[in-house]
């Protein structure tokens, strides 16, 4: 984010504000055209071979692919996509969210080269915005359906496992679209997530010490070993003829050989 910062400072006046609404209206328009002629969103693809070929708009027009062609699930992803992608532009500012969206964008097109005979997709650009607020807002709530009320967290999880299990059981092209959705994520809070995991590790390391310290007696028979968590009824007093406060239980209070100034040498 330091990076981020200074070049923000440089390259901050050439942000494109409101990044969110522009693709929401663009895919939206999208979808208007497509129930017109399908054909229309086949000239939106991302498809590297037609991009080498002088179709060089399909680097951007791609952005512009509806969800859905349904007009519910295409209504609903799009107004997740809004609202979602509106606080992080809040939140970060406009440079910092096109940073973001444009990551991806890269990531997407650089992993369809790579991969012969891939098409580039939105979707998982779109899964890198939800990931992002469901780390930020963890305990937002969302209504399924406008029905059904659930955090977020708990659906990022859920989207964690689908993407890891998508990137095991898919082809080279899915796994390097999975990858590239979420590389951005990484970029941006792989620092703070981190930091959080050994925070957690110091606060575990902590625990256990404190629970080895609460575990450890405190009275200890200096012959037998009676500890009070041993004999909870047993009575412990400490010598006054041993050097040290030695301990001993009823049974060895009164016999034992008294401790001299070093353990050892007994009077």
């Amino acid at each position: 984010m330091n990076f981020l910062n200074r070049l923000e400072k440089r390259l901050g006046a050439f942000a494109l504000p409101n990044l969110t609404l522009v693709l929401v209206m663009g895919q939206l328009c999208m979808f208007v055209f497509g129930h017109v002629d399908r054909r229309i969103l086949d000239l939106l693809d991302f498809d590297p071979v037609l991009v080498q070929s002088g179709e060089v708009w399909r680097i951007v027009t791609f952005l512009f692919i509806p969800p859905s062609m349904s007009p519910i699930w295409a209504f609903f992803a799009l107004y997740l996509f809004y609202l979602m992608g509106g606080a992080l532009e809040a939140e970060w500012g406009n440079f910092k969210y096109n940073v973001y969206i444009l990551t991806a964008c890269l990531a997407t097109i650089i992993s369809s080269f790579l991969v012969q005979d891939s098409v580039g997709t939105n979707a998982f650009i779109g899964g890198s915005v939800f990931l992002a607020f469901a780390y930020l807002y963890p305990n937002f709530e969302l209504l399924m359906f406008f029905i059904l009320p659930m955090k977020i967290r708990y659906l990022a999880l859920l989207t964690w496992i689908l993407y890891g299990f998508t990137f095991i059981t898919g082809d080279w092209m899915t796994r390097s679209l999975v990858f590239a959705s979420v590389c951005n994520f990484f970029l941006f809070f792989g620092k703070d997530i981190l930091g959080r995991m050994r925070g957690s590790q110091q606060k575990m390391s902590k625990e256990v010490r404190q629970l080895k310290n609460q575990m450890q007696p405190f009275h200890v028979c200096q012959l037998c070993k009676k500890t009070e968590r041993t004999d909870p009824e047993e009575d412990f007093r400490v010598c006054p003829d041993c050097v040290g406060g030695e301990e001993y239980c009823q049974e060895h209070i009164f016999s034992h050989e008294h401790v001299a100034e070093s353990r050892g040498h007994f009077s």
